[in-house]
């Protein structure tokens, strides 16, 4: 199991689409932010309001990147990146865990 030391952790977690997708902010000891989430089975569209790494921590989702019109699979263990201000999509048939690095 991959551990975060020194890190501050959010009381409150972030709950989206009526609690199917949660999250918990993170900061770590360098003051770098990052989320990590849980996503149940559906599909979600977000926004960015700065740039993002996105690691599939566990399951599968299929992403909608910006601009495309294919969906991607990202299976566990593999990223995406984001721009700053651009709205995605991601779908799940399984209860998925993702990080998000701000960058």
């Amino acid at each position: 199991m991959s551990m975060l030391h020194q890190v501050s952790v959010a009381k409150l977690a972030n709950v989206y689409f009526n609690g199917k997708v949660v999250s918990r902010s993170v900061v770590l000891a360098d003051g770098s932010k990052q989320t990590f989430g849980v996503v149940m089975p559906g599909e979600y569209e977000f926004s960015t309001a700065q740039g993002e790494i996105m690691q599939v921590i566990s399951g599968e989702f299929d992403v909608l990147l910006p601009g495309q019109t294919e969906w991607v699979a990202y299976p566990t263990g593999s990223q995406f990146q984001l721009a700053p201000n651009v709205s995605f999509s991601i779908r799940t048939e399984q209860i998925s865990e993702y990080c998000c690095q701000y960058i």
